[in-house]
């Protein structure tokens, strides 16, 4: 049994106009998000989001589960990215490229040169990156990207370009990683592959492909959510299209054709 999520479609100023039609017809609007209302609202842990970007988004910063919860919010965020296409010259912002203060970021923050502290990343089509909380961030233009959240409105702004947006510097500084960031699991995704990206602690995430492999698949308990990469997905014995993202309990409806990927994530 499987239960379809609601897409939920977000114009960006920072977004792309040129989706791929799977995704749907936009009328030229510029997209910047696609993604899926859990029935849990709030307290689905978990969230999964498809970018589309054609400018750099703001650089921000996720707290911690402490922190957030210090602050209100039910939980902190931890995300991931995996990038679905790369234009030339594509790139991501991950940590700073040299050890810096709150007292400097918060100057920086302020003049703009915050944007040549941060480790701007060349990417290309299948990197995998992991964004712990703290992590000083942001994503470059070009790129087409589906992340995978915990689920938890809470971002700190700590510069956007002059876009008419509020910032959050005194929160965001006050959790951030003031150094550079590389995580163990970043990695380049093989696109045939059966593996497992995330095994905690926050949420799980695997890449199936086509044939799944079992042992992959049967790891995964709970609630699931099922997001199609390709075509060729079915659950309980019904398509599921790039695009999409369903609900189900049993690892066991999956099905792939060979030549086709989808994520599957739990808590």
């Amino acid at each position: 049994m499987l239960t379809r999520l609601e897409t939920i479609v977000v114009e960006k100023p920072w977004g792309r106009t040129d989706i791929p039609d799977v995704f749907g017809d936009f009328g030229g609007r510029r997209i910047g998000e696609i993604w899926f209302a859990n029935p849990a609202g709030d307290d689905a842990p978990i969230m999964v989001k498809f970018l589309f970007t054609s400018e750099r988004l703001s650089i921000q910063v996720h707290p911690d589960d402490a922190a957030a919860q210090a602050a209100g919010y039910p939980r902190g965020k931890e995300e991931c990215w995996l990038i679905l296409d790369a234009q030339p010259g594509a790139e991501l912002g991950v940590g700073l490229n040299r050890h810096s203060s709150r007292q400097e970021l918060h100057a920086a923050a302020l003049d703009g040169s915050i944007v040549d502290m941060i480790d701007w990343r060349p990417s290309k089509t299948d990197d995998f990156v992991y964004n712990r909380a703290g992590t000083i961030h942001a994503i470059g233009p070009g790129l087409t990207v589906v992340e995978v959240q915990q689920n938890v409105d809470c971002t700190y702004r700590l510069y956007d370009y002059g876009r008419p947006r509020e910032l959050h510097l005194s929160e965001g500084l006050k959790v951030s990683n003031p150094a550079p960031v590389h995580d163990p699991r970043d990695t380049v995704v093989d696109p045939q592959a059966n593996l497992m990206l995330v095994d905690g602690p926050h949420f799980h995430l695997t890449q199936l492909a086509g044939p799944v492999d079992p042992a992959i698949a049967e790891q995964a308990t709970g609630e699931l959510i099922f997001v199609p990469l390709s075509a060729g997905c079915r659950v309980a014995g019904e398509d599921v299209a790039l695009g999409e993202a369903v609900l189900l309990t049993d690892p066991r409806d999956i099905r792939i054709e060979e030549g086709g990927r989808a994520l599957l994530t739990w808590t």
